[in-house]
């Protein structure tokens, strides 16, 4: 194993929760349904736009369960399997392996902030007690903790099973250079930042992009228009979504930005989310749709589409 099969567009799913605070089941199935006829090329959980922080151990694995189930074979799953240290991050590996993980996304500990030796230790923890895939999610904004490119390096030459690599550290299109460059091309380049840099990214190398999930089919088109070397229309796709992808990007609302797309469009029921995230107010709320004027999304034509939850309408 010296390189990712893994490539496209991998959004990170929401997790629906109903008003009172109970993770929605009937909603994250019409949230998979969504992704699957965007076109996605493959889906991750509890990552940062899951509020992965937030659930609770019987939470996370219900919705694996459910997810696989929806999903059943049809495009490969990561699954995020952080911690705040070695053997939380192990554990996590491990139930995510046998709950049908097709790969890893492995953000650091982000409480005690590693050295290097650190940070080399619990990754390679990591590969040695999975046998599938491993992303190391380079996320310093989220995670306080910058991984280094000789780093990556290391790991990726050390352990046959750490093939990919989550570029979220600004600048990313430098970053995703370097590691390429020193990496020889071990290491398969995804992009995060919920897709803010996706284009210049791709002109970069990055095999694709993992951005939230209201916008899939969006980043399809841009990977798609890309991949048939049509620069043009990908560009042009990618400047004119622009705006709105960037305003989910806003601190401490940008989950409240996600979920407001999905429910209104009756993807999901409620766009309720956890203490630490702000529920939405009334004026970005209205900034969020000056940036949609005049544009497409799927999420708000899903319940259009005679799609339903439990035979209801949404």
């Amino acid at each position: 194993m010296t390189q990712s099969k893994f490539a496209g567009v991998f959004p990170i799913l929401a997790t629906p929760f109903t008003d009172s605070g109970e993770v929605d089941e009937s909603s994250l199935r019409e949230l998979v349904r969504f992704q699957l006829a965007a076109g996605v090329d493959g889906i991750a959980l509890f990552g940062m736009a899951s509020e992965m922080y937030t659930l609770l151990e019987g939470e996370r694995s219900l919705i694996a369960g459910i997810v696989a189930e929806e999903v059943n074979g049809r495009v490969p799953l990561v699954f995020g399997s952080g911690h705040t240290g070695i053997e939380g991050a192990v554990q996590l590996s491990k139930n995510a392996q046998n709950q049908g993980a097709d790969a890893l996304m492995v953000l650091p500990p982000y409480m005690a902030k590693p050295d290097g030796a650190r940070l080399y230790d619990y990754f390679a923890a990591v590969a040695r007690a999975v046998d599938i895939e491993i992303m190391i999610q380079d996320a310093p904004n989220a995670s306080g903790v910058a991984i280094s490119v000789p780093l990556l390096a290391r790991l990726s030459k050390e352990f046959p099973n750490i093939t990919m690599v989550k570029v979220e550290a600004p600048p990313t299109t430098v970053k995703i250079t370097e590691v390429l460059e020193q990496t020889e091309g071990r290491l398969t380049v995804f992009g995060g930042m919920n897709a803010m840099y996706f284009y210049e990214e791709l002109l970069r190398g990055a095999a694709g992009t993992m951005p939230a999930c209201e916008f899939p089919e969006v980043c399809v088109k841009i990977y798609q228009a890309f991949k048939q070397g049509d620069t043009d229309q990908a560009r042009q796709i990618f400047y004119q979504y622009l705006p709105f992808i960037r305003i989910g990007t806003m601190p401490g609302y940008a989950m409240s930005v996600h979920k407001e797309i999905l429910q209104r469009g009756g993807v999901i029921r409620s766009a309720y989310v956890r203490n630490p995230n702000a529920p939405i107010d009334e004026r970005i709320r209205k900034e969020t749709w000056e940036t949609l004027k005049g544009l497409d999304l799927l999420a708000l034509r899903w319940s259009e589409q005679g799609s339903a939850v439990e035979g209801k309408p949404l």
